[in-house]
């Protein structure tokens, strides 16, 4: 009887209660169904209003277009120049189409002849590159409207004489057509208007007029006016896909009824406000039947939950960097595009920070991969911890990464904040029980001054970051004009002299070094030498740097090689002396190719001196001091260069026995007067003398400076007072006159003279 009674109640409670559900389902679903359908009718007719709004703002803007133009359209002058055979193109580049742009903002114009042909195009950047044939094309109709309404304005007179009598009584009224046209996919307005003289005359023919199309860009100010006569908020430029809900859209048409754009904007939705002060009433009606579902809503929750979380990790790994967790490439492109663009709306600067680690490859040569992924981790925390909330940071590749600064104010608030990313990352880095130190180059680049195209941005933020590295590492730099010229500049160079060595348009100059007492030249310095074939003479401070960024300088310095040991004959008993570059000794075949150029001038290698400076052991001791042995062991001298103005390492000297020691030119010029210039130079001597080299000091300029030399038996000296750089003619002379039976040597006797005690 219980499960009867149990049955009995449970079927009144259906019988009941499932009516009564239905009934009020129904009742508030109708209920919700009419308000929705009140409140749509009453929005839309809403956004129908802002859309007359706008349309009408659009007509009057427009309007206005053609009373800015009539006053270089409608000009005795102006008419008279543009039908002239030969027209003035400056006149009317200045007194028309740039005074239009400078006085009313027509960024663009095209001046359209009689004949239906562009007589001549303007732009405010002065390019050509908008005036496309799809733009003319549109265009075309638009002009011969014009025409036609000008020529229609000639009405025939009883003496066969046409006579000007326009629509409008008003005779300055223009003739013109305005409208909408895409460039680049932004919307233009444009007046097209027929060039006509102030004071129309009887004609005996009716003669097409030259038609002016004025253009101004809608982005930007032309919207803002179109937003303050609507009274409209938030009017903006957007995508012909935009169909949001609550965003009225105003669809810019093309003559030719082409989308040139949309204007949307948030609508005032009447309906949808007394709906939400509606809602809590009918929420609160339809409060029990949400009890009905709760437990299936909580199961599909947590399954959706899953489901999203599984997905968030699959979208978060393809957009993150796996091992820093910073955005990668990909996801620093979107997010640096969506920051440039709300820049735009809020005009406000932003700034784009190009990263790289100084010397992350010594830290994964020495430490491995392992620690150098460490250091990848804690400079992107720390990256993260530094900059403001609002800023990005990415890891492009490697040791590289980027970072975005919202709201720059200033170079000066930028260079803040950059010093605080610098001394956060100067800190010790702990790996283990070790401790490394990181440094940074940076490189910024700032929207809008150095554009607002993201990958724009990014390459000028890059040449800022080469600046940055090749003016000595761990400063930043900010973008200049003259940087993407100085990369232009160096790319020309690098092509300039690839050809100059293909075609052999190179020169060697020649610097002799005298003996101790400045009686007999033993030695002579190759020197590369560039003249181009218009005259003009490039510096080796400027083309050696690019030859050893470029490669070039592995051809550059075996055709130096080459070019002396084969003029080395012109001199016997000269050594020859040839500088040769770090990079040139990362060449596996190197002492080959130094071997084969001295088999095939013919030249003994103890009549050769390479020169090499202590940037040639960087990173690379051994394969270096090995090639080196091996060109000592040929009999070829070598000679270690600018001692003194790096490092200075004794441990160089120590395992490389050098056969010469040339003192920087630094030393010899700072020693006048100075005593403890004196006392570092005469050290210098000492060592090397105690080592057995042979000692050449370089920069000698004064007789003082030859005469201390001396005292201190310094073996050879160079300089301009011994001579400056010859041609290898004018050093033949030079040794001829130097050496021979009559020759007077310097004017003045410089042998050996003891050096005497001071005061």
């Amino acid at each position: 009887m219980y499960n009867s009674t149990k049955n009995s109640g449970g079927h009144i409670a259906n019988t009941i209660v499932v009516p009564m559900i239905a009934v009020v389902l129904v009742s508030v679903v109708g209920i919700f169904g009419v308000m929705h359908w009140s409140a749509r009718i009453s929005d839309e007719s809403a956004a129908h209003s802002q859309y007359r709004l706008i349309d009408g703002a659009l007509q009057l803007m427009q309007n206005y277009m053609v009373k800015q133009q009539t006053g270089v359209v409608i000009w005795d002058e102006a008419f008279v120049e543009v039908n002239d055979p030969d027209p003035d193109e400056g006149w009317i580049f200045n007194n028309m189409m740039h005074w239009l742009f400078q006085n009313h903002g027509f960024s663009k114009s095209i001046l359209v002849n009689r004949d239906l042909e562009v007589q001549q195009a303007y732009a405010q950047d002065y390019t050509i590159k908008w005036l496309s044939e799809d733009l003319l094309e549109e265009l075309t109709p638009v002009v011969r409207r014009v025409r036609a309404r000008y020529i229609i304005s000639f009405k025939k007179t009883p003496s066969g004489l046409y006579s000007f009598v326009p629509r409008s009584s008003n005779s300055r009224q223009a003739i013109a057509e305005t409208g909408i046209v895409a460039l680049a996919g932004d919307p233009y307005l444009f007046s097209a208007a027929a060039v006509m003289p102030q004071i129309q005359s009887i004609s005996p023919v009716r003669k097409p007029p030259s038609v002016l199309i004025s253009m101004v860009p809608l982005r930007g100010e032309k919207l803002k006016e179109i937003a303050e006569m609507s009274r409209l908020q938030g009017l903006v430029l957007a995508n012909l896909q935009n169909t949001r809900e609550g965003v009225g859209r105003f669809e810019l048409l093309s003559p030719q009824k082409r989308n040139a754009g949309v204007v949307a904007w948030q609508t005032n939705q009447p309906g949808s406000q007394m709906l939400q002060r509606v809602n809590p009433f009918l929420a609160l009606a339809a409060f029990m039947m949400a009890a009905v579902v709760i437990a299936v809503t909580i199961f599909t929750r947590q399954m959706t939950k899953r489901l999203a979380r599984s997905e968030a990790k699959a979208v978060h790994a393809s957009r993150h960097d796996a091992l820093s967790g910073l955005p990668n490439r990909t996801r620093f492109h979107t997010l640096l595009t969506d920051t440039l663009r709300d820049g735009v709306q809020k005009d406000t600067k932003t700034a784009v920070v190009y990263i790289d680690l100084d010397h992350f490859k010594d830290i994964n040569d020495t430490l491995g991969h392992s620690a150098g992924d460490k250091v990848i981790v804690a400079v992107g925390e720390r990256l993260r911890r530094v900059i403001p909330d609002s800023g990005i940071v990415a890891r492009i590749s490697g040791d590289e990464f980027a970072m975005v600064i919202r709201d720059s104010k200033d170079d000066e608030w930028l260079e803040y904040i950059l010093d605080q990313v610098q001394d956060e990352i100067s800190r010790p880095i702990r790996i283990g029980s070790r401790e490394l130190f990181a440094s940074l180059s940076l490189g910024v680049a700032v929207a809008p001054r150095d554009g607002d195209d993201p990958d724009e941005l990014l390459r000028k933020a890059d040449i800022a970051l080469y600046d940055a590295k090749a003016n000595g590492r761990n400063r930043r730099s900010f973008f200049e004009p003259t940087m993407e010229h100085h990369v232009q500049s160096k790319d020309k160079m690098s092509r300039e002299l690839r050809l100059a060595l293909k075609n052999d348009e190179l020169d060697l100059a020649y610097q002799p070094q005298s003996d101790t007492d400045a009686k007999r030249i033993v030695s002579v310095e190759a020197l590369a030498r560039w003249t181009k074939t218009d005259g003009t003479t490039v510096s080796p401070a400027q083309f050696i740097p690019v030859a050893e960024e470029t490669g070039l300088i592995n051809d550059l310095g075996l055709w130096v090689l080459n070019k002396a040991c084969a003029k080395a004959h012109d001199w016997p008993g000269v050594t020859v002396s040839v500088n040769v570059s770090p990079n040139q000794f990362k060449h596996p075949r190197f002492v080959e190719k130094v071997m084969a150029i001295l088999a095939a001038n013919n030249l003994p290698p103890q009549r050769l001196e390479l020169e090499v400076t202590e940037s040639v052991f960087a990173g690379r001791n051994d394969s270096v001091l090995q090639a080196l042995r091996r060109l000592k062991n040929l009999g070829v001298k070598v000679a270690l260069d600018d001692f003194g103005s790096g490092y200075s390492s004794l441990s160089y000297l120590r395992r490389f026995p050098f056969d010469t020691l040339k003192i920087d030119r630094d030393f010899v010029s700072d020693m006048n007067g100075n005593p403890e210039a004196e006392a570092i130079l005469v050290s210098i001597i000492q060592l090397g003398k105690a080592l057995g080299m042979t000692i050449v000091a370089e920069g000698i300029e004064t007789v003082e400076q030859i005469r201390f030399l001396q005292a201190h038996r310094c073996h050879r000296m160079q300089g301009f007072f011994i001579s400056r750089p010859l041609t290898d003619r004018a050093l033949g002379r030079f040794l001829e006159d130097f050496h021979g039976p009559n020759s007077t040597g310097f004017g003045t006797d410089l042998s050996y003279q003891p050096l005497t005690a001071k005061g």
